[in-house]
């Protein structure tokens, strides 16, 4: 049993983008390739999208239990989109499945107009790093849309600055989010303090003290720190000790 949607935007990619037999044949630069998936870029009428291809769900009981990865990424980025938090827009997705256990399927995004990624930026020791007004711009965006997730018992579980877009006007956009679910209690919490020591395991190198305070700020949404709050932050500072 296959499903399989196009968007109705994107009707003209019909023949391309139509179906899952036509979107496993399609044709581009590969850019990440695995034992279960891989990810293509191509070009069409001057639009670029991601294609990413995956024909496993995973060893043993995973290809029967659970939600195929595929799967929960459209789910979440379409999450995203009803919380309103910015996101890579949605082509098309499906999967296939045969006797119940997956057997292939497919997301397609259109491209984010000159964006970067926060850990390319690093990487390329972009001087917009060094710029107070623009670190503050998109800390404040960052601080609210994780905020955001966090609000809807929602942890991204891969929160990391890769996963983070910026483009030329200092927009953020969060993308890559299969690994993401809904948590409760102590295993929301666990995951919440994760989600913010993934974006501070970069920050503490490349952020001043106060920067990294005045996020965590913006996302608790305080105006000053309460014996709470700080045994929280020793739990996020520490989250990664011995494992880096």
């Amino acid at each position: 049993m296959s499903n399989w949607r196009l968007e109705p935007e994107y009707a003209s990619l019909q023949q391309e983008f139509g179906s899952l037999d036509a979107v496993f044949a399609l044709q581009g630069e590969r850019l990440t390739s695995d034992p279960l998936s891989e990810v293509i870029l191509l070009e069409r009428a001057g639009v670029r999208y991601y294609v990413k291809r995956y024909w496993g769900g995973g060893k043993g009981l995973r290809r029967y239990v659970g939600r195929p990865r595929v799967k929960a990424e459209w789910q979440n980025l379409k999450n995203f989109i009803k919380w309103g938090i910015p996101t890579a827009p949605i082509v098309a997705y499906g999967l296939e499945r045969r006797f119940g256990s997956f057997l292939r399927g497919a997301l397609i995004t259109r491209e984010l107009i000159n964006t970067q990624d926060l850990a390319q930026m690093v990487a390329n020791q972009d001087s917009r790093l060094n710029d107070p007004a623009w670190v503050q711009t998109v800390s404040l965006q960052l601080a609210q849309a994780t905020r955001t997730l966090h609000d809807q018992n929602f942890a991204h579980n891969d929160l990391k600055w890769r996963n983070l877009l910026v483009n030329d006007r200092a927009e953020l956009f969060l993308i890559d989010c299969p690994t993401g679910a809904f948590w409760w209690g102590p295993f929301l919490q666990y995951r919440i303090i994760k989600d913010l020591a993934c974006l501070d395991k970069v920050a503490k190198y490349q952020l001043s003290r106060t920067q990294r305070l005045r996020f965590y700020l913006q996302y608790s949404q305080s105006k000053r720190l309460s014996a709470g709050q700080k045994k929280q932050i020793r739990r996020i500072v520490g989250f990664f000790e011995g494992r880096e």
